[in-house]
């Protein structure tokens, strides 16, 4: 077994699971999928498959072909003509859904915004002959670095009806991080506000702005929207108020008819180097993807109001929030703050407020409620919820079951969400009027994605074995490269299994082929020889009643190579003592085996986090290992790192 396992090295998957939830006969009678045989029609022909699909947008020129894939790059849609935000704004209200909402908006302070499709598209109108004023053209790039105002994704769909690439940059990082991606994107413009507010007290953005421009040279003017009032510097003929220039333009611009290549936006994630990477997504393929997977997932009414409670300066933000909601003609909830301002009733109140149907959100906000107790949610009426979904990372067997059971009150499917900033688009998911779920499991690849788990060589691993997920064949709204980088693109993405596009996952299927995502191979552990996955054992530490969150890295070790180092949140009430440690490391021992058993736990009231809810691991090994802690720029509150190291209640002992 040894020497196979050596010649075909895969990830060790040892946690079971054996609770299912089969969609409702009532829920599955009035879905938007019912039938499981799209799958096959889908597999049969993947390209006929797309081509039917598009068929949900509107195009000023049909398509010439379906899909050119000279791996690893890819043409879809080639030859066609559209616009993005023709498709988002004006066919709705041509049709007469004019007065349908777009968004409810909601500021952390509690002021509140009723935006219609017709009043959006007036704005976006504006806005664009605003940028077009600032001498922006189709092909220009506009960077976007703004708090979760209406402005934001007027900002956006302005950029797309004059067809300039816009980067929205993340309103949590540094100035440092914004001049990186002004300076690789070359942006002409920057679209920014005076600040943002976050847990009650106001947040510069202009600052930041300024500091960037110092070390930038291709941007020629600031449009600042004003959201706090604090007070900003300001450069005469360089910064402008948003509000001078483009409250007095015209509500009339026509729509720039986009080729279906044409590149849509750029948006940057973290490489392993110290340049970004800006992920390129272009106009056709990357529309009709978020469309239909919006569709299919969340099971899309005319009647929904859908909530997305991410950072639209994240993917999620960029493709959930505002092209797919928007292209299906979908009212949205978009909130400015953070799930604890005023306190933890601040969601629940939301939701009750603007009867909210579907909730989308990250397993990091779904243990903080589990943490804080099912209290505040049952303060509130929650009933208009029919639907929810995470997304962002695996989430837990028993973070799942607490949002069934405490928000969905046992009667909502679930639909847990696999996909990332490359791949654009939902890529594995249950469909909830379809699949039969598994708490824990994304379930299985969505119609038309070809995913597959191997080993180390790109074999096929057998059900039951974990490995490494990949996708097969190509998808609409694939990335199109790295931007100015194809080299990049093809080592990064393309290089481990030649022609097969390698995320960066680990990923098991059971022995009935669900999908278990079991986070970045990058977070996978090698204890005496046995890959294993830091999300399987955070799931049995969550498991135990007495733990509400946990994060798992590897700590050098000289007899085993890597000792598994748990830090550990409890719920509220519950005394950290060394015993307690002891407990839960046998806990895990007893789920999983002996070698799942951590080494060291270490009682912690909180975990280091960015902005949007991730867990920086890398600071966590750094604590483990005791080395220098690296940046901390992008975290929430950065204090935490320090609070953890000087964390004295901890169990280490060894076996």
């Amino acid at each position: 077994m040894a020497d196979s396992k050596d010649a075909h090295d895969t990830i060790d998957a040892l946690l079971g699971e054996n609770r299912t939830f089969a969609p409702s006969e009532a829920f599955r009678s009035q879905a938007v999928v019912s039938d499981p045989g799209i799958y096959e029609t889908a597999n049969a022909d993947i390209e006929a498959f797309w081509a039917e699909q598009a068929k949900m947008l509107d195009w000023y020129k049909p398509w010439d072909t379906v899909l050119e894939w000279d791996a690893p790059f890819a043409k879809w849609f080639n030859g066609g003509q559209l616009n993005v935000s023709y498709n988002c704004l004006d066919r709705h209200v041509l049709a007469g859904r004019g007065d349908r909402v777009a968004y409810h908006w909601e500021g952390e302070p509690g002021d509140q915004q009723t935006i219609t499709y017709k009043q959006l598209l007036d704005d976006v109108c504006r806005a664009a002959n605003a940028l077009s004023e600032l001498g922006v053209k189709r092909g220009d790039r506009v960077a976007i670095y703004m708090p979760m105002i209406p402005e934001l994704p007027v900002a956006m769909l302005a950029c797309t009806r004059i067809g300039a690439p816009h980067t929205v940059v993340f309103g949590g990082f540094s100035s440092e991080a914004l001049s990186d991606r002004i300076n690789d994107a070359q942006a002409k413009v920057v679209i920014t506000a005076d600040g943002g507010f976050r847990r009650g007290a106001p947040s510069g953005l202009k600052i930041n702005v300024d500091k960037a421009l110092e070390t930038t040279s291709t941007v020629e003017h600031v449009l600042v929207a004003k959201r706090t009032g604090q007070d900003v510097a300001w450069e005469e003929g360089r910064d402008i108020w948003w509000n001078d220039l483009v409250d007095k333009q015209s509500t009339e611009f026509e729509p720039a008819r986009m080729e279906s290549e044409d590149m849509l936006y750029l948006l940057y994630t973290s490489g392993t180097t110290a340049k970004p990477k800006g992920i390129v997504h272009t106009t056709a393929g990357y529309l009709l993807g978020v469309t239909a997977t919006h569709k299919w997932v969340f099971d899309i009414k005319d009647e929904d109001v859908y909530w997305a409670a991410a950072d639209i300066g994240w993917v999620t933000g960029h493709s959930y929030i505002v092209f797919a909601p928007l292209a299906n003609c979908t009212t949205s909830v978009i909130y400015e703050g953070t799930p604890d301002h005023p306190n933890w009733e601040r969601w629940w109140e939301i939701i009750e407020r603007y009867k909210v149907t579907i909730l989308y959100c990250a397993p990091t906000a779904i243990r903080a409620h589990m943490k804080q107790g099912p209290e505040y949610a049952e303060k509130h009426d929650l009933s208009s919820l029919r639907l929810l979904g995470s997304v962002g990372e695996p989430i837990n067997p028993e973070a799942w079951m607490w949002y069934h059971e405490h928000i969905g009150k046992g009667q909502t499917p679930i639909v847990d969400t696999w996909w990332q900033t490359e791949t654009g688009m939902i890529m594995i998911s249950p469909l909830p009027g379809v699949t039969t779920t598994k708490p824990g499991s994304a379930t299985f690849p969505l119609p038309g994605i070809d995913a597959d788990v191997v080993d180390s060589h790109g074999d096929s691993v057998p059900l039951g074995q974990g490995g490494y997920l990949v996708i097969k064949k190509p998808w609409p709204a694939m990335l199109r490269g790295i931007y100015g980088d194809p080299e990049r693109f093809k080592a990064t993405y393309w290089s481990r299994y030649p022609g097969l596009y390698f995320p960066g996952d680990g990923c098991k299927r059971d022995e009935d082929g669900y999908y278990w995502l079991l986070g970045r191979v990058d977070d996978v552990m090698n204890v005496s020889g046995h890959r294993l996955s830091t999300t399987e054992i955070e799931s049995a530490l969550v498991a135990n009643d007495v733990v509400a969150e946990a994060a798992v890295v590897g700590q050098p070790d000289s007899l085993t190579g890597e000792a598994i180092f748990a830090f550990v949140i409890l719920k509220a009430g519950i005394e950290a003592t060394p015993e307690l440690g002891q407990e839960l490391r046998q806990f895990v021992a007893n789920k999983i085996g002996p070698i799942a058993r951590p080494k060291t736990v270490m009682f912690t009231p909180d975990l280091p986090k960015t902005r949007s809810g991730k867990i920086m691991r890398r600071l966590l090994r750094d604590i483990a290992s005791g080395r220098t802690i690296g940046d901390t720029t992008t975290l929430a509150d950065a204090g935490i790192v320090e609070s953890i190291r000087e964390a004295s209640l901890s169990s280490k002992q060894d076996d």
